[in-house]
């Protein structure tokens, strides 16, 4: 059976985190990216050539709410989704998950929105999503996940 996601595995390393250990914020934002790219190169790889050539995919909003802390050397499951695609703009939805002795728990959601322009002579102008990425993207269109959230500050008073 086929995940209703597109996953990409990281275990955080120490240059990722902050003197008590816990993850800096713009990681998330990192990992976001990193799924991203990792998921055009296993589904739409065409699409890495046009953004050699005149595609351009400007991140026009990046958000993430916080549920718990994670520290280095944990395993981190960046869960990938797709939310909305219109015309010429994706949004992304992102569950982050701690695995950990085959327990999985929601440590935070992101979004991302992307806007696909393309460049001529400097300028650019909004361009369609590439029909390769859209038809990819298209087998993740699902529903929220479930798991299990702790409560509490995630290690903040």
């Amino acid at each position: 059976m086929r995940k209703q996601y597109y996953e990409y595995r990281h275990v955080v390393g120490f240059e990722e985190t902050n003197l008590v250990g816990n993850v800096y914020y713009i990681n998330y934002v990192r990992w976001q990216g990193r799924c991203r790219e990792m998921f055009l190169l296993e589904h739409a790889p065409g699409v890495l050539d046009e953004l050699s050539a005149d595609l351009e995919l400007f991140t026009v909003k990046s958000e993430c709410e916080y549920l718990a802390e994670i520290s280095a050397f944990e395993e981190v499951s960046i869960r990938m989704r797709l939310e909305e695609l219109t015309q010429t703009q994706i949004g992304f939805a992102f569950d982050y998950v701690r695995v950990r002795e085959g327990v999985e728990e929601l440590i935070a959601r992101g979004r991302q929105r992307l806007a696909c322009m393309r460049g001529v002579n400097g300028a650019t102008t909004p361009a369609r999503v590439p029909p390769q990425l859209g038809a990819a993207l298209e087998a993740y269109t699902v529903a929220p996940a479930t798991y299990t959230v702790v409560t509490g500050t995630g290690g903040r008073a």
